[in-house]
């Protein structure tokens, strides 16, 4: 049984987290910054070292293609090389990486294929320097405008937009050149799981299914700022005390929903935020995410039930945003279960919390992706890891996957 190889592997994760390094475990690599571009050039290299031909579309998309023997839309692996402000040094780039080791494995041991393979890398998905997240994989796909996307401002570098960075990076290509259902048959996208199941259940392998539905509302409550000292509490409209008595019934109300619900009040902001006055208007944030509808409805139905008063203050609340849950396509979630348990690697199914790249894919071309699991759930952090040992099943699942799709 042809599989990875261990050490290529070590030496791409070992390689790739010196651009950005913030000599603390992890990575700062904003997107289209100086060190996302040198990391861009090693992954030009490494695929120019295996044969590959190389395009980039009109946001910076860049396509690695490997041949096929047949003239057969190609399969697509990938992900990500930005990441967040000191960010780790799996996130999106695992995704990379096990593409790149997949496709080179592939070369090197002359495994026959009739798809051309191609390893895809999107810009900006993180979202990190310019708003928003999956910014081009969402303008391909039709959920955002170009325009709108070009005129997107850094946040670490005031009136610079993501068309001037764009325009300067050398990576602009031709919109011949973008990811379109005639030229391409799959994508399989391979991430760190960002979460503790698989790692606190012992399973090697994350089989996707989807990625879970979610919505984020922003609660205001609105009483009367008065002083600490002066104001018996039965005269008090204090908002910050109406906050947590509904922040407190959400919770209650909540975990009587599926055990799968995950919910969080993630900001919360006090005004005029003094500690000698009381609180006259507070606001925070519900995130809530689950795969079925019927439960987000659910939760709907518990925010809905919130009275326009509590203990004297007023209550309104809006929704942020929200998205839908997306179900991968069942085919290829089949041959990723079977590619796992061929190798024998004890897997779950399992759903993404978090949006990805192949998310926005899958109303254009089948889609699935592979997790593996992340230590102690981090990410987004410097403390992100997961063992190389885990990273090569990945590939090697990966691998697996993208033959078996290309005898479909």
């Amino acid at each position: 049984m042809t599989l990875c190889s261990l050490n290529r592997m070590e030496d791409k994760i070992k390689t790739f987290s010196k651009f950005g390094d913030t000599g603390k475990g992890g990575i700062t690599r904003f997107s289209l910054s100086p060190e996302a571009l040198a990391a861009r050039a090693e992954f030009k290299k490494r695929m120019e070292a295996i044969g590959a031909n190389i395009v980039t579309d009109d946001i910076a998309n860049m396509y690695a293609t490997i041949p096929g023997s047949e003239d057969l839309p190609a399969i697509m692996s990938g992900s990500h090389l930005d990441s967040v402000r000191q960010g780790g040094n799996y996130d999106g780039v695992l995704g990379v990486m096990t593409a790149m080791e997949a496709a080179e494995t592939i070369v090197k041991e002359k495994i026959p294929h009739r798809h051309p393979i191609t390893v895809v890398v999107w810009t900006n998905e993180e979202g990190a320097r310019f708003e928003p997240a999956m910014m081009s994989s969402g303008v391909i796909c039709g959920k955002f405008d170009k325009e709108t996307m070009l005129a997107s401002v850094a946040k670490d570098k005031p009136g610079y937009t993501f068309g001037e960075a764009l325009a300067a990076s050398g990576y602009r290509g031709d919109i011949s050149n973008r990811m379109t259902p005639d030229k391409y048959a799959a994508l399989v996208e391979l991430h760190i799981e960002q979460g503790p199941v698989l790692i606190s259940e012992g399973f090697d392998i994350g089989i996707v299914e989807g990625v879970c539905g979610m919505i984020n509302y922003e609660f205001t409550f609105l009483g009367q700022a008065g002083h600490a000292g002066t104001t018996p509490m039965k005269y008090r409209k204090d908002a910050l005390y109406a906050a947590v008595k509904t922040i407190q019934y959400l919770h209650d109300e909540l975990d009587k929903l599926d055990g799968s619900l995950v919910y969080t009040t993630g900001k919360i902001s006090a005004h005029p935020n003094i500690h000698t006055i009381i609180p006259g208007e507070v606001k925070f944030t519900l995130d809530a995410r689950h795969q079925k509808t019927e439960v987000i409805s659910q939760v709907l139905e518990i925010i809905q039930k919130i009275p326009s008063e509590v203990e004297k203050c007023k209550v309104s609340y809006t929704q942020a945003w929200s998205r839908k849950s997306v179900a991968y396509t069942p085919r290829l979630v089949d041959y990723v279960e079977e590619s796992a348990k061929e190798l024998g690697y004890t897997n779950r199914r399992i759903y993404s919390g978090p949006g990805h790249d192949a998310q926005y894919m899958i109303d254009m071309i089948p889609a699935t992706m592979i997790f593996v699991p992340s230590i102690d759930g981090h990410s987004h952090c410097e403390l992100e890891y997961t063992p190389v040992e885990d990273c090569l099943k990945g590939a090697n699942v990966l691998l697996k996957t993208l033959l078996r799709i290309d005898k479909d």
